[in-house]
């Protein structure tokens, strides 16, 4: 399967990135795909490639670009309860001043340019994938992008349910995309389970979320602990019915 490291340009820098397509030439529609907050990394270019195995040119963009090309730390092979804290006490920093800051709003719209300009890509429309923070920035690509994003998915999704005027479900009723969320058990208290399912329950196209059993956060992610095969397997089960309900061949 044909693959590529790009630099996307964007207002602050050049954002590395990778991407996955069908081998065989041809357009194909377009996908962005954010990882979690453990960023790019071999884990999800093995993603973007299964992806792309479906028909999809897959990009997925590096989050921390502004500290350096991925990684911006050492990762170890595998995440687990050990490795976790020293994990999240380097990288929060660093997601907190992506996260919920204009920023993050700039580097959607160059990533859905650069993705659009791709000769690999058809016309559209896009599809938005996020895990983890990664949901949070998919629904507010969406958002922002009504004219170019047709479908949206989060799994295991973090920060969706706040008390903030901008709370990213509260967009959910106002998106032109069809939207899927998978959530971990656990993931959120079912007082915010509760505040999600009227936001999901009425945009137009159609939007659902489902609570995916025996996984817990991160489910999708191979290289930690919480990687759940089962749970994985929903997921592809949902994003892929999803995408291609809604995007085209180009």
């Amino acid at each position: 399967m044909p693959t590529q490291h790009l630099q996307i340009p964007t207002p602050d820098g050049l954002a590395d990135a990778f991407a996955a397509f069908p081998d065989g030439g041809g357009r194909h529609p377009g996908v962005l795909l954010y990882s979690d907050a453990f960023g790019l990394r071999p884990a999800v270019r093995a993603m973007a490639r299964e992806l792309a195995g479906h028909g999809y040119y897959v990009l997925v963009p590096h989050l921390y670009y502004r500290h350096g090309p991925a990684p911006v730390i050492e990762l170890p092979e595998f995440i687990g309860e050990a490795e976790r804290p020293a994990v999240f006490d380097a990288l929060m920093p660093l997601l907190t001043e992506h996260v919920g800051t204009d920023r993050a709003a700039r580097d959607a719209a160059a990533y859905l340019a650069f993705l659009g300009a791709r000769p690999e890509v058809g016309p559209g429309p896009f599809g938005v994938t996020g895990y983890c923070i990664g949901a949070l920035l998919a629904l507010r690509t969406a958002a922002a992008h009504p004219d170019r994003v047709a479908a949206v998915a989060g799994f295991h999704p973090a920060f969706v349910v706040t008390d903030a005027p901008d709370s990213p479900h509260r967009v959910v009723p106002g998106l032109a995309a069809e939207v899927h969320l998978g959530l971990a058990e656990g993931d959120m208290s079912p007082e915010i389970v509760r505040e999600l399912g009227p936001a999901l329950g009425e945009p137009g196209p159609g939007a659902t979320y489902e609570v995916y059993p025996d996984t817990r956060h991160g489910f999708t992610m191979a290289d930690t602990d919480a990687f759940s095969a089962s749970g994985s397997r929903r997921h592809w089960d949902r994003l892929v019915p999803l995408l291609r309900r809604t995007l085209t061949d180009g």
